[in-house]
């Protein structure tokens, strides 16, 4: 795999509309209450009802109501991925933590494009199963890795005119390097870690070097083979202060797509 690649890092949370209170009960409602969280169309903001929203390291799910509304109503004590599923939207997901739940928020999701490509929306957890308490987000590692890297294998059939193809993580936690210590995200004291690496066609085209949410890698048209298998790999970090072996970065992501925009 060459090594040409550029540094790359975008953290946006995708998240509107904050105005925020505690919440309680879970009763379907005709109007709309000031109280309760929503999910609703990022275009036209008409309310989604029957629409997933799930803590998958907390086991929890709870549907919305035909307000688009819905209650929060389980423990969170660190950073973790809340995610939204609808049929017909893209999947959606945000880093949420325990001062979440003291305010409602509303989250605008958006309707699936025909071009879209979803590689994965389960949580995944790339690693060794090794880590530090310290280490960013660790409180909520309860999903057993799948090893140091998460490949993906998919056809692109057609490259819409002028658009540029993005691979979208919707949401990553977990990552040690320098510069997350730096940014507060990981409290581990001495050691970190060097940074995600993402290939395409086995090229390298980015690193992710912080934790976020709807972190875009632009592809580069020239690396796609239309009408052929194409690769995407996610490598997480190793720590650069370990030389006896090699001790992987553990990192949970999720929601993992190819765009067109």
């Amino acid at each position: 795999m060459k090594k040409s690649f550029f540094s790359f890092f975008i953290m946006l949370a995708m998240l509107t509309n904050c105005g925020y209170s505690q919440i309680s009960g879970n009763v379907k409602k005709q109007t709309q209450n000031a109280n309760r969280s929503r999910i609703i169309d990022s275009k036209t903001k008409e309310p989604i009802g029957n629409a997933k929203v799930k803590l998958p390291s907390k086991n929890f799910m709870v549907e919305t109501d035909t307000n688009g509304e819905f209650d929060l109503n389980a423990q969170i004590k660190d950073k973790t991925i809340m995610s939204v599923e609808k049929n017909g939207y893209k999947p959606f997901s945000l880093t949420i933590d325990e001062h979440s739940k003291q305010k409602p928020f509303t989250i605008g999701i958006e309707k699936s494009k025909p071009y879209d490509i979803v590689l994965e929306t389960d949580l995944c957890h790339i690693g060794d199963d090794v880590f530090s308490s310290n280490s960013a987000n660790a409180a909520e590692f309860n999903v057993k890795a799948v090893g140091p890297f998460l490949t993906k294998n998919f056809s692109i059939k057609k490259v819409p005119k002028d658009k540029q193809c993005y691979l979208t993580i919707g949401s990553v936690i977990g990552i040690d390097t320098q510069m997350a210590k730096q940014m507060g995200q990981s409290k581990v004291k001495i050691a970190y870690s060097s940074p995600v690496e993402i290939f395409f066609n086995n090229k390298q085209i980015a690193e992710l070097k912080i934790n976020g949410d709807n972190q875009k890698i632009p592809i580069p048209n020239e690396l796609i083979k239309i009408g052929q298998n194409n690769q995407i790999t996610i490598k997480t970090g190793r720590n650069l202060f370990q030389t006896a072996y090699i001790d992987y970065d553990d990192i949970e992501l999720m929601n993992v797509l190819i765009e067109f925009n």
